[in-house]
């Protein structure tokens, strides 16, 4: 069973319906135990970062996430559940985010021919190997909708980037720790394949 973490944030259904399509259970929840107890975990989300880490704290939920990365339990973060992963965004100053990796969440700098926020299908490649990305060829496109992207302080982290007015990275692995800017459930097979390398993980 995959645990779908509640914080009242966009896009959640999107992801549950996914994961249905691949004939896992999925179970959106917010309870600590309920999600302790599953076989993985996504922190989904479309939003601001600020509201979002308010939301996570008033529910008690940041606590919780903190338990099931020392559990090794599986975990993914997508869009700005990737952001909320790491110490701080310029969306929002002042605001801790999860701490969980160091990096910081900058604005896609303003140029030329780079609307903001950045809406459609960009191609991957892969700095580095990651279970997430078993089977998907160099070049892949997935859905991107976003206008802030995240700067790892960890390079040896970051296992996918794309090119958008500035190098994005796009996806991160450690431990049992993944996150993808990109939205796999709206990335056609790709990203099904993306979300069912994700259900096959086991804990580390």
């Amino acid at each position: 069973m995959t645990g779908i973490i509640d914080y009242d944030a966009g896009n959640i259904k999107s992801v549950e319906k996914a994961l249905l399509k691949l004939g896992e259970e999925a179970v959106i929840t917010r309870d600590r135990n309920t999600l302790l107890n599953a076989d993985r975990v996504i922190l989904p989300g479309v939003g601001a970062f600020g509201d979002a880490m308010d939301k996570l704290r008033s529910y008690g939920l940041e606590e919780v996430i903190h338990e099931l990365v020392d559990k090794n339990i599986p975990f993914l973060g997508i869009c700005l559940g990737l952001q909320l992963l790491f110490e701080e965004s310029a969306e929002s100053a002042g605001i801790k985010g999860l701490g969980l990796l160091p990096g910081r969440i900058l604005r896609i700098p303003d140029e030329a021919g780079v609307k903001v926020p950045h809406i459609g299908w960009n191609s991957l490649s892969f700095p580095r190997k990651s279970r997430l990305f078993a089977g998907i060829e160099e070049g892949a496109y997935v859905y991107f909708v976003h206008s802030y992207y995240l700067k790892a302080s960890d390079q040896g982290i970051v296992t996918a980037e794309t090119e958008y007015g500035t190098c994005i990275h796009a996806s991160i692995e450690k431990d049992n720790i993944f996150a993808c800017q990109f939205h796999p459930e709206k990335s056609s097979q790709v990203g099904l394949s993306i979300l069912k390398n994700f259900i096959n993980i086991d804990r580390v």
